[in-house]
This record gives C-alpha cells, structure tokens and sequence, in this order.
C-alpha cells in the first residue's frame, strides 16, 4: 500500500481504546501481524455490525472476538484516529481567528457563547457531540480553563471507559447536565472512588451505549443526586428493583428497549419518580394488581407523567390500570390500537378521558373541562344498556364494575342516564350509512372523477380492491388519502388496509385522492 505501518502510531495501550475510522466508531480489540500480509493491523469491534466483515478470524485463526458475527474489521493504524485531549477538542470546536473576532457577527457569536477574547473561563454550556474526546489532557488544565461549565455534551465521542469520564467531570465542580450517548464504556472497578466527580450532577443520558439495566445500578452509586436518567434504546430487557440507589430519580426514560411486561414494576418502588417514558417498548399490558378495579395502587406514588406512545397496548382494561395510578395527571397513549367499537379514533379518545378522572393532559393536549363533561356524559351514554343490564342501580354485577370501574362514580356525578339517552349499539345502521364519496386521481388529469356511495364500515382493503376493478392498477400499488369539505385544503393520509373508512372519519361528500 505504500505506507510505511510502523508499532509507534499505535499507543501502547492500544487494546480496548476507542478509534475513528470513516466516521464510524469501533473498539480496538487486537494489535498485532495478520499473516500473509506485512505490517502491523489493528483487529476493532464496530458499534454499528454492519459496518464489519467478519468475527474476528482471518484464514481460520481467532485473533479476538466480537458480539456480532460479522461485528470485525482488520484495518491499518494510519486509518484510525485514536482522538485528541478534552481542551483539543474543545479549541476545534470553539477556536475562532482573530481577525474573525474583529467581524459583528463573530463577535455576537463569542459573546452569545460567553466567551471573550478567547476565554473559556465562562463558558456554561460544551457541546462537544461527535468530536474525538478520548480523555482529560494534563492534570488540572480543565479545572483552569472551563471551570463554569454546566452543561457538558461527550456523545459518540472516543472515551472508552468511566474512569477517563470521572476525570473529567471532577474538575468541573458545577456540572449538572451530562450527556454520554453513543458511547460504550467500561465499567470501574471500583464505584466509590468516582462518587465525589459527579456530586453536583442532576441529568444523564447514556442513549445506545449498549448498556444493561443491571449495569447501570452498578454505576448508579457514583450519581447520588440524580433527578433525571434517559437509557433508551440500549436493548434493555430485564430491569431490576434498584433497591438503594437512583432514590433521587425523578424522571426516567426507558424508551425503545425491548423490555419484558413484568420487569416494568421493579422501578415501580422509586418514591420520586414524576415522569417514566416506556414509549416503544414492546408494552401490551400493564397491572397493578396490590389494588382493586377502581382503588389506588402503592406503586409509582409520585408518577404524574407517562408516555406509552408507539406500543401494542390493545386493551381497555389497560386503561383502568391506569386508573388506579394515585397522581397521574398526563398521559401520552398514541400509536396503539385502543379502538372504540365505532372504530372512531376521537371516540378512542373520549374513552380514556372518561376512564381517567384525573388526567389533566392527554396525547400533548390540555383537556378542556367540556371536554372531560362531554367525554363522561357520552360514557355514561355508551354503556347504560350494559349498565342496566348488569342490574343497574347502585350495585351492579362485579363483571360491569370489573370493566367500567368509573362509572358508578360518574353516574353520582351526573346522574343516572334516561332510557331515551342510551346509546344503542348500532351495527347496522353503521352498514347501512352509505357515504357518497368522489374519488379524484390528481396525478392523472386526463381521468374523470369517478362517484360511488360506499357503506361506512366498508375496509380500505376492498376499496382499493374496486379501485382496481376500475382502473387496472394492482391494489399493493395504490396510495389513498381523501380531503374533508369542513377542513379545505388539508389531505389527510389512508395508511391503513384494515382500517374502515368510518375509522378514518371520513364522510358524505368527502373526496378520495388516488396515486399510483
């Protein structure tokens, strides 16, 4: 290759450092010669698989090991960066010229970020994502040169383990906010030693570094005042009680980790913690089962916020789970499959404002006090015959109060629901309501607008399949949306083959788009 690969551009504590190659980053995992060829090669672990070619052997010898079967790369010392010191890194990403300092916009950009003639002495905030950072420098340099900083970002830099981390952080006595994603660290051998460096910190991130659960109460010690703890997508499956540590916690984001359906109740004892993120967690069922439908559960006593967004929560019963959360008052729920049986997603909605008397927030929305009046009133509505059914009165059948553990509570408040009120199931009316719909094909202007009158609970699925009846274009390829005469000019998108056009809202005189 021409290059002359000598042992010197390597450190000698080369193995298990971090290394930049390509803008990717990788684990050095062996130095050494691969025969046949010459010279000197470094064997890494990329953290993104796909970026490798092997596990680690080469002509059937193992020279190290990888998770990943193809997680492994040969590749020459001149092709990596090993990175630079913290204050390096923090000169490339802050250093400006002089005579750019002389310009306007320069100097409100210096003085935007508190520095002034080149002093970082003031600096509250470092944001050093992406930069090579593999460790702390000289002794004290840190202390001497940004000891304000506040806010210090070291996501998917080149650190490679806890100790080169401490080493930074103890020379910043005011560091509360640490952001650390998108790298993997190895443990320290001893915890203790490491608890004084983060005494002041109250935000962590450890987003994808590859992480256990079990790992991070190992490390939790070291973070004795930490309010806020984000780990998402590190492949959490199991999570553990932290008996004695994270007490202080009072926010927790366990988003996209797989997590198994009972593991979910070991952070349920953490006496602080207001708001818990379990959206795209795989989450289809949630029970608190130390409380009776309609009591309140010990677990979770401060929880005021939860977010499930994204998961396969399908049934109702989840809801009045919910329910028996003591301070819940905001609730994201969207991107499951909680469907009312009119398949209406506001229907959907006025459920879980009725079945959660508390709520104050659903879905990012403030619910207005009509709201909650409405939603409760048509509750009341949509299940009287069920109600009367189950024996009505005060004291109907366990069965009605096991589903509905709200609605004798309700009906206290507003009084029972009058025989003309009730809202009788409506199967077929909801067959028989035909929808004139005129379908428009707008990347076809030589086509006509073609009119049909479909049944509300008609599938998009068969739509499209007498779309292509009519027009010869093989179903998988058709995109739908449709345009509402009450809201002009916004199309709403049809995503769903199993969806009804009822679901969607869609009603008499709505226009259907067809592309292809």
């Amino acid at each position: 290759m021409g290059v002359d690969h000598t042992e010197q551009e390597v450190p000698a504590d080369a193995v298990g450092r971090r290394v930049a190659c390509d803008g990717e980053r990788a684990t050095v995992r062996y130095v050494g010669p691969v025969p046949p060829t010459a010279g000197l090669w470094l064997g890494v672990e990329w953290d993104h698989p796909e970026r490798g070619k092997h596990n680690g052997s080469h002509d059937g010898v193992q020279y190290f090991t990888c998770r990943h079967p193809k997680g492994g790369s040969f590749v020459r010392p001149a092709k990596v960066s090993f990175g630079v010191d913290f204050l390096t890194a923090v000169q490339q990403v802050y250093q400006t010229d002089t005579e750019e300092v002389l310009t306007d916009a320069s100097s409100e950009k210096l003085s935007w970020l508190g520095i002034s003639e080149r002093s970082y002495e003031n600096l509250p905030t470092v944001l050093l994502t992406r930069s090579e950072v593999n460790g702390p420098g000289a002794d004290g340099e840190i202390r001497r040169t940004t000891p304000n900083v506040k806010y210090l970002d070291l996501s998917r830099t080149l650190l490679c383990c806890w100790e080169d981390v401490t080493a930074v952080s103890q020379q910043l006595d005011h560091l509360e906010n640490l952001q650390l994603s998108n790298n993997r660290l190895r443990l320290p051998a001893d915890v203790s030693a490491h608890v004084q460096a983060f005494s002041s910190l109250r935000v962590l991130g450890l987003n994808s570094c590859d992480i256990t659960w079990s790992q991070v109460l190992q490390c939790a010690p070291m973070w004795p005042q930490l309010e806020n703890l984000s780990v998402e997508a590190n492949n959490i499956r199991e999570l553990q009680r932290p008996d004695g540590v994270l007490q202080s916690l009072r926010s927790l984001s366990l988003a996209s980790n797989p997590l198994l359906q009972l593991s979910v109740l070991s952070v349920a004892a953490l006496p602080r913690l207001e708001q818990l993120s379990l959206s795209n967690t795989g989450l289809s069922d949630l029970r608190f089962d130390d409380a009776a439908p309609g009591a309140q559960t010990a677990m979770f006593p401060s929880l005021t916020s939860l977010n499930l967004d994204q998961n396969n929560i399908t049934e109702w019963c989840v809801v009045d789970e919910l329910a028996k959360l003591p301070s819940l008052v905001k609730l994201s729920c969207r991107g499951n499959r909680l469907v009312s049986s009119d398949g209406n997603p506001r229907t959907a909605n006025q459920l879980l404002i009725a079945k959660l008397g508390r709520l104050v927030v659903l879905n990012s929305c403030e619910i207005q006090a009509e709201d909650r009046r409405g939603a409760e009133l048509d509750y009341i509505k949509m299940f009287g015959e069920e109600w009367l059914k189950a024996g009505g009165g005060s004291e109907p059948s366990s069965q009605f109060t096991c589903q509905h553990p709200r609605y004798l509570s309700l009906i206290n408040k507003y009084g029972a629901p009058e025989e003309g009120e009730l809202k009788k199931p409506e199967p077929f009316a909801l067959k028989n309501q035909l929808l004139k719909i005129t379908f428009v094909f707008p990347d076809d202007a030589e086509r006509k607008p073609i009119e049909k009158k479909l049944p509300a609970s008609m599938l998009v699925q068969k739509v499209k399949g007498l779309l292509y009846r009519l027009l010869k274009v093989p179903a998988a390829d058709l995109q739908l949306s449709y345009t509402s005469l009450k809201m002009v000019g916004t199309e709403f998108e049809i995503d769903s083959d199993q969806k009804t056009l009822e679901f969607y809202s869609i009603e008499d005189g709505d226009q259907v788009l067809v592309r292809w």
